[in-house]
């Protein structure tokens, strides 16, 4: 678990809100630096770039709005990796592609409570550490993938899965939203799949900051410890191929290929629709649903 000495800068031109995310946050032991515009945002990024750990951004505000903000912050290569929480009324599903698209992969729908507001920032930190960790391991086994025009790795992690998704992503030059949606594929086949942490669950462990120790035990039960997934990658013409199949019982995928309102709010559940929508050309999933072959079409 990560400690919450976390630097957060929380950016909303409504007075209200900045006060309320910082009472929300008062007992969380994070450092809050709040800014009450877009421009003020970016400038104390960029005085700072390597300073802050997130930020929690207001879509909507006036002058330098939210999405101009957010795409400032991705197209700069000093802060393009910083994850940023888009907070937003606005839940139609095409709106949440938007901001994904842009590269917030993590939403607040206006009210939210202090609990979902932790839950997400847990969750964004979380994620962040895991991908900077699988960098690093990346760093001497990278130059002879390039090369490659079929792979198979077998895992059973999440930090097995960021290290390959690294692998496979500096591999194929794959952008931040492919890298992103490849993990999550992955990542439900470690989670629900061989683990059988269901949708529910998922939710209520993520809400008591208890995901990672329930992932733990089970990895060490005997009736998970042998389960293995598997991501395969190949080369097809202009075409690049991700297969992925887990060992668990399978599910009903067709409810998570868009985004749903009702799910909107939730702290987990938006990865397979990112995937589907923004991240490959294709996407199917096969039998049962504990496999599922993604697929890029390089253009020229």
């Amino acid at each position: 678990m990560l400690s919450n000495s976390h630097k957060i800068l929380v950016v909303d031109d409504e007075m209200l809100w900045l006060e309320l995310i910082e009472l929300h946050l008062r007992d969380s032991g994070y450092k809050i630096v709040t800014a009450s515009h877009g421009q003020q945002a970016l400038d104390i990024l960029h005085a700072d770039p390597c300073g802050f750990d997130l930020v929690i951004l207001d879509k909507f505000m006036d002058g330098l709005d939210g999405m101009d903000v957010l795409r400032q912050i991705k197209a700069d290569p000093n802060l393009k990796v910083l994850p940023v929480i888009l907070e937003t009324a606005d839940t139609a599903p095409e709106k949440i592609l938007e901001g994904i698209r842009a590269g917030a992969y993590y939403y607040l729908t206006k009210p939210f409570s202090a609990e979902q507001l932790r839950a997400v920032i847990q969750n964004a930190l979380n994620q962040h550490h895991g991908v900077q960790l699988a960098r690093k391991e990346l760093l001497n086994m990278k130059d002879t993938l390039h090369l490659a025009e079929e792979i198979i790795f077998a895992f059973r992690s999440r930090e097995q899965a960021r290290t390959i998704v690294a692998l496979l992503s500096s591999a194929c030059l794959l952008t931040m939203v492919q890298e992103m949606g490849l993990f999550e594929l992955m990542l439900n086949a470690v989670e629900h799949g061989n683990l059988g942490i269901g949708y529910d669950e998922k939710t209520q462990l993520i809400s008591e900051n208890r995901l990672d120790q329930e992932i733990d035990r089970r990895l060490q039960l005997h009736e998970y410890a042998e389960k293995t997934a598997i991501v395969k990658f190949r080369r097809c013409g202009r075409s690049l191929i991700f297969s992925i199949s887990d060992e668990g019982k399978g599910f009903d995928w067709r409810p998570y290929l868009d985004m749903q309102i009702e799910r909107i709010n939730d702290n987990h559940g938006r990865g397979i629709a990112m995937a589907n929508s923004l991240a490959f050309t294709h996407l199917s999933y096969r039998g049962i649903g504990n496999s599922v072959e993604a697929t890029i079409v390089l253009h020229e």
